[in-house]
């Protein structure tokens, strides 16, 4: 029996991975927790046209987005102080400054290796992306809100122009669609957080106010 021809299947895998991908996207938008098992899915057609694809960094990293999955959803229902309640924030400047050194280092390293050691035909943008997909996740798995920016500026714009030169023109115009609901995610994230901060406020103003007898 011969083996699996993932180029064959490509047609087939590349729109059901498309569709579960924007399925996952615009959940995660509302926050709901449901993103999660829909993300494994399409990770999982993700990795088989991708590995097709001869990309190999993006494919390792589909194995990963379905370990981080797992993890998402976990924190999502138990992380937060209470059940299912883990709140939108902020990451904190030394976090930050972190993820920035790690990026360039990890892009630089992984990046030589795809290209000495791999037949990946774009081995320093291919690590880029997948470096920066991997930060956004990890952001996305805590519900920081730079999750969005991540996605949008270094993962996605970039994304457009390598799945043109590899062929796969549907995963990179449905970049743009990534694009629009990541805009709309950071939004109403921004909102979730302002409406968190107003409640708190709210909650403290009355716990300070005078009992009127």
């Amino acid at each position: 029996m011969g083996g699996l021809d993932l180029a064959a299947l490509a047609p087939f895998l590349e729109p059901a991975a498309v569709l579960t991908g924007i399925a996952c996207v615009a959940l995660t938008v509302r926050q709901h927790i449901v993103n999660w098992p829909v993300g494994i899915v399409s990770s999982g057609l993700f990795l088989a046209l991708f590995a097709g694809a001869g990309l190999y960094a993006d494919s390792v990293l589909q194995v990963i987005y379905v370990v981080l999955g797992f993890y998402g959803c976990w924190y999502w229902l138990r992380g937060g102080p209470r059940e299912d309640s883990v709140p939108v924030t902020r990451a904190s400047r030394r976090l930050v400054v972190a993820l920035v050194v790690v990026t360039v280092a990890a892009t630089a390293g992984f990046g030589l290796f795809l290209d000495t050691a791999t037949g990946s035909t774009l081995p320093y943008p291919d690590a880029a992306t997948t470096v920066l997909s991997l930060v956004a996740q990890l952001l996305l798995t805590r519900k920081l809100i730079e999750t969005w920016p991540v996605w949008i500026f270094g993962v996605n714009v970039p994304y457009i122009a390598i799945y043109l030169v590899k062929g796969l023109a549907m995963t990179a115009a449905v970049q743009l669609v990534f694009i629009g609901l990541s805009i709309a995610g950071w939004a109403a994230w921004r909102r979730s957080m302002a409406t968190r901060a107003a409640a708190t406020t709210t909650a403290s103003a009355a716990r300070m106010a005078p009992e009127v007898v």
